[in-house]
């Protein structure tokens, strides 16, 4: 059973700087593209960063220049730095990430996982 993971939110004053982590566990071939996604209260699920395999990133227009996002293909992690926080990045943020993994000893599956998020709230 593949799992993500996520850690790092909490409460920090607008200006601030957070960073999450993201890992993903079970019996896994490889991970393809991760990502970061952030939903508001009242609000749809929407895209933060995403990282493939080879590095290259995306970033949404309001988080461009602040947050960073990076990964290490051998422990299967993702980071996300968010500085210059403002309280519009207040939100759950969730960890996704599409992921090959063995069924058993001869198939393998690709999937689509997500963390069960963690609570950013920018506040003074």
């Amino acid at each position: 059973q593949v799992r993500l993971v996520e850690s790092g939110g909490g409460l920090v004053q607008p200006g601030g700087s957070l960073n999450l982590s993201c890992a993903a566990s079970g019996r896994i071939v490889s991970v393809q593209t991760m990502g970061w996604y952030r939903q508001a209260p009242g609000k749809q699920r929407t895209r933060v960063a995403t990282i493939n395999r080879g590095g290259g990133t995306n970033y949404a227009d309001s988080v461009l220049g602040r947050f960073t996002i990076s990964r290490d293909n051998a422990k299967n992690t993702v980071d996300l730095q968010m500085n210059d926080l403002k309280p519009d990045d207040t939100a759950s943020y969730y960890c996704n990430a599409g992921i090959w993994e063995n069924l058993d000893d001869v198939n393998q599956r690709y999937d689509t996982h997500w963390g069960q998020g963690t609570l950013v709230t920018v506040s003074s």
